[in-house]
């Protein structure tokens, strides 16, 4: 089944000649950087892709009006080609919310034929065991992301950790490191504390540490960046450190490359 033109056009993507992964020297380690294509929401995939390779990033998470939930394995298939043959790695996908049996199996399923190794979800709490059983059977990680202030299911760091600590370690969490500052919490000591269940990162800056917090382009608000980054070498953080930038919708390339600017001068002052 072909990938529908809503979500594409004939135009090619090319891959950039350098691509952004920065290497803690000091350590040996890699920080691998990506995209939440959440960024892109008001855009087709085809330019979804060409913006990721014009940021120069190589690695990606798909939001569901870039690879819809309902599409058959075949149309997933072809969409999973397509970013390869941009030269981005489909490494996840979300947020999926799963909030019957369905939805877990349905975005297992998705995962799956999209060659994926991490859902980052929201599963209702009495699912958690059927969530559990499709992890161990398919291998797929499940990254639980926080929501901040009014979450009544996954308001903070903790409360997906009180969910998962005895399950099965490919259950974890997707720290959204702006609504962790948007509840009053450090998204520094938020990583340290729980690091062995941090398995995908969305990276964004905010504007103050309340319900109110708006995202802002990153360095310009209250995230001590420097620290969490810090933690991630430190730790020898295995995943993907994502971007979601949400400012400026309609127009997001502009604050996206001077968050991503500004994430790689951290990150090669403290590989010194």
């Amino acid at each position: 089944m072909a990938v529908p033109a809503a979500l594409l056009t004939n135009a090619s993507c090319s891959s950039p000649t350098e691509k952004a992964e920065v290497v803690a020297h000091n350590s040996g380690h890699s920080i691998k950087l990506g995209i939440a294509s959440y960024t892109f929401r008001e855009f087709s995939l085809e330019d979804t892709l060409k913006m990721t390779n014009q940021v120069g990033m190589t690695n990606i998470a798909l939001k569901s009006m870039h690879l819809p939930l309902d599409y058959a394995d075949s149309q997933i298939t072809g969409v999973r080609e397509i970013v390869n043959e941009a030269g981005i790695t489909l490494y996840g996908a979300g947020v999926i919310y799963m909030n019957s049996e369905e939805e877990v199996l349905n975005g297992f399923r998705y995962a799956k034929a999209a060659g994926m190794n991490t859902i980052i979800g929201v599963p209702q709490h009495e699912l958690l065991d059927l969530v559990e059983e499709q992890v161990k059977e398919t291998g797929i990680k499940v990254a639980i992301h926080n929501h901040g202030p009014g979450d009544d299911l996954y308001p903070s760091p903790e409360s997906i950790i009180e969910k998962v600590s005895n399950r099965d370690k490919r259950i974890g969490m997707c720290m959204d490191i702006g609504h962790t500052q948007r509840i009053g919490l450090d998204p520094a000591k938020e990583a340290e504390k729980y690091f062995d269940r941090l398995l995908d990162v969305h990276l964004k800056d905010v504007d103050g540490s309340t319900a109110e917090g708006d995202t802002v382009e990153m360095g310009r608000g209250v995230i001590d960046i420097v620290a969490f980054l810090s933690v991630l070498i430190k730790k020898r953080y295995q995943g993907i450190a994502s971007f979601e930038y949400e400012k400026d919708e309609k127009a997001p390339l502009p604050g996206l490359a001077e968050s991503i600017g500004y994430v790689n001068g951290v990150l090669a002052v403290l590989n010194k």
